[in-house]
């Protein structure tokens, strides 16, 4: 018997060694996970690192259909992430990939592993926009008073031509 696919998702950033590149391969990986497929992804958005220091961040989102659980869908981003020389020195260090389940259909769950939906995506401006960007206005509308204070300072850009950044063949 087949898993049941949901709707999830990610949240892509880099901003070691060539980000565009990266993204780009990290889709297509994300693409090769068995019973997922990527439905849409996002603009690119430049972004200034939050609570951190270091270059700026290339991000995204992808969103996915896939039959993995959220805890199986975890270890693959996180084998991508390896495979693409992720290092984790210290918290929010500089990375050549990173890839959160910002959100896994409307599945609500914390363990020590994962917490879903992403604990802080309300709180980020480059999550917030590319995922307004896929799912509409209401992402933003649904945003209280202090989350958009959060965010109102977070420098962030779309990327103008680039918005077929990532191309599925």
């Amino acid at each position: 018997m087949t898993a049941e696919r949901q709707t999830a998702w990610i949240g892509l950033g880099a901003n070691l060694g060539d980000a565009c590149a990266a993204l780009a391969q990290a889709v297509k990986h994300i693409a090769a996970l068995p019973d997922t497929e990527v439905t849409r992804v996002s603009s690119l958005y430049g972004s200034a690192p939050v609570d951190a220091t270091g270059p700026d961040y290339l991000n995204a989102i992808a969103e996915i259909s896939t039959a993995l659980s959220p805890l199986a869908l975890l270890d693959a981003l996180q084998q991508i992430e390896l495979a693409a020389g992720r290092e984790r020195p210290y918290r929010n260090a500089p990375r050549t990939l990173d890839l959160d389940i910002v959100r896994f259909a409307d599945l609500v769950m914390n363990t020590e592993r994962l917490t879903l939906p992403h604990p802080r995506w309300q709180e980020r401006a480059f999550v917030l926009l590319p995922m307004a960007e896929l799912l509409g206005e209401r992402v933003l509308e649904a945003l209280s008073d202090e989350q958009t204070a959060l965010v109102a300072d977070q420098r962030i850009e779309r990327i103008e031509g680039a918005s077929h950044w990532f191309s599925p063949v």
